[in-house]
């Protein structure tokens, strides 16, 4: 089952911004003061050495909640990529970026990853000018993604998020105004700066 609880507290809990906020907002000044302070009564004290089973669980969590992800679908992501030949850490984290919902993020479309799913579900996303309503259906290189309503690029979130001109973009995309391109696999360094992709698969080699 996919959280629906309070994010900051996720965050809080991690002791790092997940980018479930939109970037900017009050809510996301509000979880950036508080950042380094753990949820509960007893946040500010100390807490017992973590173990490594531990440290393995915060990093599949993280992952988990960054990309919004319910248990069984990133085990289902983790058996696909322990079946290949090869770096299953860079594969996971390929079949993870090439989600719909989040090609929609990084190009911009969407400020936050849930918000690129409810555009999906809503159909107000096209896959090569096709209507497509799957937050989890993975790209394939080649393909072109875009706004299938142009009443999609007056909703407020969608046109500030758009308006945004220094936005990252990764080097496996190419965005030309609300239409992007997915030019080749991903290459994993993005998510590697934020989760230690090896106690992931530490977490579900165990």
């Amino acid at each position: 089952m996919r959280y629906t609880g309070a994010k900051n507290r996720l965050a809080r809990r991690e002791g790092m911004d997940l980018g479930l906020k939109t970037p900017g907002s009050k809510s996301q000044a509000r979880l950036l003061k508080k950042i380094n302070i753990k949820p509960g009564q007893h946040g500010t004290k100390g807490h017992r050495k973590t173990s490594d089973y531990g440290k393995q669980l915060r990093e599949k969590q993280k992952l988990r909640y960054i990309f919004g992800l319910t248990a069984r679908q990133l085990k289902n992501y983790y058996t696909k990529a322990i079946r290949k030949p090869g770096n299953t850490a860079l594969f996971l984290a390929q079949m993870i970026e090439k989600r719909l919902d989040n090609i929609v993020y990084r190009l911009g479309i969407a400020p936050t990853r849930a918000l690129a799913r409810q555009l999906i579900t809503h159909r107000h996303i096209n896959i090569n000018n096709r209507i497509m309503g799957i937050p989890s259906y993975q790209l394939e290189m080649g393909d072109v993604v875009s706004v299938a309503k142009e009443k999609t690029l007056k909703i407020p979130a969608v046109e500030k998020s758009l308006s945004i001109k220094d936005a990252f973009l990764p080097a496996w995309l190419e965005k030309k105004g609300p239409v992007g391109k997915l030019l080749s696999e991903p290459n994993g360094d993005i998510i590697e700066k934020q989760i230690n992709m090896r106690l992931v698969i530490e977490f579900f080699s165990r």
